[in-house]
């Protein structure tokens, strides 16, 4: 045994004894054989220099957002974001994703998630947030979670145009409580159908989840939806930047607010990480169920501002068995990304952006319908996504696009094949005129 490893041979062979196993092999039986690999078969060392290079060169190989037009969205989205946010973040005295356990010496990053719960609870028109979660889809299935605790019900209704593999990690979740999931449609606006909604509502329903906008980038009622439901526990999803421009939830009656928060100036990353923000309506019995961990303020003996972890639901603390929630963690260094990024940006900026994102999704869907190819299908009002038909060769479509330095949109019936040649475009601020006019110019020339 390597002598770093502190397991001696005798207890490894005792804990095999223990679990029924012969040997440490065994334990990867359950592995094709061929998926295995024995040994690395690695190349020799090199350099700095030349590791560098070579690193260079396979990442190039990459068609990222930096050198492609990129009109894909679908949960990940390519935003401007200033230089000045890398570089604050970057501190030496900021960039740390650690949890603070020891509050006393962590004023710094308690103060700053104490910030960015005050943002969150602004954008959002919630009373509370937490301290971040893992993601949007992590954050959604705590909710729902939490909205069956709280009403000691276990019937959660989700739109179907909710983010699909959102819901997928949310039946992962509630596998365990036996909670069951049940969808309701929309219309051919692209909306929930409220009709449909009201008649799956029964005594056992313990919430109603939308998305806002949702996943089809349409804009949903939520006054509309929350009257339909009554005191029936009301979670959003929603796109922060989105908020900019739209009515915030906490004001339409929702009384959860889930999301995830790549959007506030985190670079897409191949998919993450960002962080998941979760907020409330102001409820003290509410906020008694709340995954994650709050960041108060307070004064010491002294009469000085000082910052202290509250109600920290987690199993790890003292409330062990009776924690609402196995999250162990917040994603701080997201969170300081989001804060700086809504800092420089204020309620002005934020709105700019969200105007910005509004007017060259319309555009990029205007010129998509003048080239006759492209048909749009939902005609609620949308954000910055939506969703056509067309009756080119998808495949070609995308490799014609890729060759032209274009990342094209998200072919809807690799999620659903009732969808097929149904497209999911996405425009942001960082899409310039110049980029849609190209790819209006590839498909007429197509």
């Amino acid at each position: 045994m390597d002598s770093y490893i502190p397991h001696t041979n005798q207890d490894v062979k005792e804990m095999l004894e223990a679990i029924g196993v012969k040997d440490v092999d065994s334990l990867f039986s359950t592995i094709p054989a061929e998926k295995r690999i024995d040994s690395l078969d690695l190349p020799d060392g090199m350099d700095e220099f030349n590791v560098l290079s070579k690193l260079r060169k396979m990442a190039y190989s990459n068609a990222s957002a930096d050198r492609y037009s990129y009109f894909l969205g679908a949960g990940i989205y390519n935003h401007v974001i200033p230089s000045a946010v890398s570089q604050i973040v970057s501190r030496g005295d900021f960039y740390t994703a650690y949890t603070p356990y020891q509050a006393e010496v962590s004023q710094g990053t308690l103060q700053s998630l104490f910030e960015f719960q005050t943002m969150i609870c602004e954008i959002t028109g919630m009373g509370i947030a937490n301290a971040s979660m893992y993601d949007g889809a992590s954050a959604l299935a705590e909710a729902v979670l939490m909205a069956s605790r709280y009403t000691q019900k276990y019937k959660a209704l989700i739109a179907d145009t909710v983010h699909p593999e959102y819901l997928e990690t949310v039946k992962t979740y509630v596998a365990g409580p036996g909670i069951k999931i049940e969808n309701f449609s929309h219309d051919e606006t692209g909306m929930v159908s409220v009709k449909d909604l009201k008649s799956k509502i029964d005594d056992e329903t313990a919430c109603v989840v939308v998305q806002y906008p949702n996943f089809y980038g349409i804009i949903e009622d939520l006054k509309s939806i929350k009257e339909s439901i009554g005191d029936i526990l009301f979670i959003v999803v929603a796109n922060p930047i989105s908020l900019g421009i739209l009515e915030a939830p906490g004001k339409l009656g929702s009384d959860i607010v889930v999301g995830d928060g790549q959007s506030l100036g985190i670079p897409m990353n191949l998919g993450g990480p960002a962080f998941g923000f979760f907020a409330i309506r102001e409820d003290q019995k509410l906020v008694r169920t709340m995954p994650g961990r709050i960041i108060g303020e307070t004064v010491d003996v002294e009469g000085k501002r000082g910052f202290v972890m509250t109600l920290q639901a987690r199993e790890q603390h003292i409330r062990r068995e009776k924690a609402t929630s196995n999250i162990c963690s917040n994603h701080a260094l997201g969170t300081l990304y989001a804060s700086v990024y809504l800092s420089l940006l204020g309620p002005a900026g934020l709105k700019e952006i969200g105007e910005l994102n509004l007017s060259k999704s319309h555009y990029l869907l205007d010129r998509l319908e003048e080239t006759g190819h492209f048909e749009r299908v939902f005609y609620g009002e949308f954000f910055n996504e939506f969703v056509v038909r067309t009756d080119l060769d998808v495949r070609k479509f995308y490799k014609t696009l890729f060759k032209n330095k274009i990342i094209g949109p998200l072919d809807l019936s690799k999620l659903d094949k009732g969808m097929q040649k149904h497209l999911l475009f996405c425009a942001t601020e960082a899409n310039t005129k110049e980029e849609i006019d190209k790819l209006i110019s590839v498909v007429e020339a197509i």
